[in-house]
């Protein structure tokens, strides 16, 4: 139950983020569930692959390499799954921190409510 509270705070996230940013465009809501979806699979299982490729260049920027590898995992989402068009590299890497930071508010009211 909680997996698919995630998913569906996720895809708001995913929606209210493509309204605030003209380079983000997200067809319906489907699309927004289905990203949800498809960037939960890709933080699961290709996200860690990366981060242990690019451990070097990580720890030399002090984890900011991470941001980059946040942009690249939204990237793939947008070649992924039609109806989500992302403009750029730069529109993925500011989408994906105010993301990060709109997952993280939102989690946090869950976490208090139970």
């Amino acid at each position: 139950m909680k997996l698919i509270v995630k998913l569906l705070l996720t895809a708001f996230a995913v929606l209210v983020l493509s309204n605030l940013l003209s380079g983000i465009v997200v067809e319906n809501y489907v699309t927004a569930v289905i990203i949800a979806l498809v960037l939960a699979v890709l933080n699961t299982f290709i996200r860690p692959i990366l981060v242990v490729l690019t451990l070097p260049i990580t720890i030399v920027t002090l984890g900011l390499f991470l941001l980059v590898i946040n942009a690249i995992i939204i990237l793939i989402a947008g070649n992924l799954v039609s109806g989500f068009y992302v403009n750029g590299f730069f529109t993925a890497l500011i989408f994906s921190v105010l993301l990060s930071i709109f997952r993280s508010v939102l989690f946090g009211l869950i976490k208090e409510e139970e």
